[in-house]
């Protein structure tokens, strides 16, 4: 369906409410662009007294809603969310490469790149999650290892809501004996070791082949969104998507405008409008109008909602991947959330999360963000609040303000003013700024005349 420049519609339906949601428990990765060790991100909560409340607890584990990812320009937050969209993008994708060197190749993980040994090296990608209306509440750990020739290792393990180890359900080595898919049914088992090939994944493959658990944990990836708010390429096609049935329910039109609500109260109606059918497409076309209310009378002007401000889009754009994720239960990751929203706007978004009366589903949102003013002990616990910092080898580590220890050996109160704490640089994390010195000698030349263009001496 294309409407007007708003397309690529695509909508799956929610989970049922109550039911154990798609959490992520941990993120480790290796070997990815600026992170040549291996980084966590751990989503499970510490044992910390603070908004208690919001923490959900699933079999033996205990997850938080919230991460959200502070660093410098260039410090490799970016590279957080590069990766994990890689894992879901290559469990998903994988099974088209078996054989095709040259496709591969262009998909292959970019390793650290400043050291001769990790160029050439494997690179890693490992979740701990939970599955959607798993009722035995079953712990899953799921990851692959992969080098310029194809998968080296992958395993899928799972431990049930009592148990103290995960049990095996499949493993690969990069031998042909390391193979071991005792966790598969025979028929199963003999279908892959036919189709497997080094540059598949057995998840990929065995999706594609209808084995049920290898369906499970694809569409775990699946049902996990993404947006990248730093890039004009991935705003304008977010701002293509429309919410499941806005354009024939007027119900769902007035859900959005209520959503605008909360920030903008200028918009009161929509007028979706069909245009007919350009050329021999046959996609349906539709133009869409938001309707302000005059201030000199009870009339309403239109405006198509192409010319509504960058940030007024940007929430409209937002809305469809928050209304699936919070249906869903799923996680919602996004990097640079703060690009032109106001903080206040930021806030209220991160509580949409944090409010488990709103996120019945417990859904989960991953962010980064330069918005210190999130930064709050009255918002953030400390374990949903990390770092990255990059050093002079251009490695990237990442780290958890509850694990951060100060220079004394001090583990941070959570009384502590975060935000003012990090401005100073008390957490590391924050660009080295040094003076603007290139125009220094510039400015002079100017001041002295002897920096004047030929047509400015002659005034």
């Amino acid at each position: 369906m294309r409407v007007d420049f708003w397309a690529n519609m695509h909508i799956i339906g929610g989970i049922k409410e109550g039911e154990v949601a798609i959490m992520l428990i941990q993120f480790n990765f290796k070997n990815f662009k600026s992170f040549r060790e291996e980084a966590t991100l751990d989503l499970s909560a510490a044992k910390m007294t603070e908004f208690s409340d919001r923490v959900v607890t699933i079999g033996s584990e205990k997850i938080l809603p919230v991460a959200a990812i502070y660093g410098a320009n260039a410090s490799g937050k970016s590279n957080i969310y590069n990766a994990f969209e890689y894992m879901s993008d290559y469990v998903a994708e994988s099974f088209r490469y078996g054989g095709e060197e040259e496709e591969f190749e262009q998909f292959r993980p970019t390793p650290f790149l400043f050291d001769s040994t990790s160029v050439d090296a494997e690179s890693s990608f490992e979740v701990y999650f939970t599955l959607p209306g798993d009722k035995a509440e079953k712990t899953y750990n799921y990851g692959f290892c992969i080098n310029k020739d194809g998968v080296t290792e992958e395993w899928l393990n799972s431990k049930a809501k009592t148990a103290r180890k995960y049990s095996t359900i499949f493993y690969r080595g990069t031998l042909e004996e390391d193979l071991d898919l005792s966790g598969f049914p025979k028929s199963c088992r003999d279908n892959i070791q036919v189709a497997l090939e080094k540059q598949v994944l057995i998840i990929s493959l065995g999706a594609k082949l209808k084995i049920g658990k290898c369906k499970d944990i694809r569409d775990w990836f699946l049902a996990n969104a993404f947006a990248d708010f730093g890039d004009p390429v991935t705003n304008f096609f977010l701002s293509r998507r429309l919410p499941k049935g806005f354009v024939e329910n007027k119900s769902v039109q007035q859900k959005v405008v209520e959503y605008f609500a909360s920030f903008d109260e200028h918009i009161r109606d929509f007028r979706v409008e069909k245009v007919p059918h350009d050329g021999d497409s046959k996609e349906e076309s539709y133009k869409i109008n938001a309707l302000h209310k005059k201030i000199d009378s009870d009339e309403m002007a239109e405006i198509p909602l192409s010319l509504e401000s960058a940030g007024t889009l940007k929430m409209f754009a937002l809305y469809p991947e928050l209304q699936e994720v919070l249906e869903r239960g799923s996680v919602f990751f996004i990097d640079e959330l703060n690009a032109r929203l106001h903080p206040l706007l930021v806030r209220n978004f991160l509580l949409t999360f944090l409010n488990p009366e709103i996120n019945k589903n417990h859904a989960q949102l991953i962010f980064t963000t330069h918005d210190t003013w999130q930064l709050s002990n009255q918002l953030l616990r400390r374990d949903e609040i990390w770092f990255v910092e990059k050093d002079k080898g251009g490695v990237s580590s990442l780290y958890s303000l509850a694990d951060f220890v100060d220079e004394d050996g001090v583990r941070i109160r959570k009384d502590e003013s975060y935000e003012k704490n990090y401005m100073v640089g008390k957490y590391g994390a924050i660009p080295m700024l040094k003076a603007l010195d290139i125009f220094k000698d510039v400015l002079v030349q100017v001041s002295e005349g002897t920096g004047l263009s030929p047509r400015e001496k002659e005034d």
